[in-house]
């Protein structure tokens, strides 16, 4: 059965898979990094906003849109990432192997 989306939605699941499509265009040594950077950004900016808010939602496809062109650019080669990010790896890492074993 297929999902109804509205417009917005396509918007922010189009941006997440361009997003997540750059991160295969830089060195396989740093994919990882971009891949937490782009994962880390897109869940804790949907956990701040309210689905209903549209506005915010559009401020933030402008901004995400900005972001993910710069680091497309072929002259980025590596991201930082914060000791903030790696510990919420850790806490998905784990929450989602309790979920494989609860299932």
């Amino acid at each position: 059965m297929s999902v109804r989306r509205s417009g917005l939605q396509k918007d922010v699941l189009s941006l997440y898979r361009r997003a997540l499509r750059m991160v295969y265009t830089k060195p396989p040594s740093v994919q990882p990094k971009f891949h937490l950077f782009v994962k880390y950004n897109f869940r804790t900016q949907a956990e701040a906003v309210s689905p209903r808010d549209v506005a915010a939602i559009e401020h933030l496809l402008r901004r995400g849109r900005r972001q993910v062109e710069a680091y497309e650019d072929s002259k980025v080669r590596d991201c930082w990432v914060s000791s903030e990010m790696l510990r919420w790896a850790e806490q998905e890492k784990g929450r989602t192997l309790r979920q494989g074993t609860a299932e």
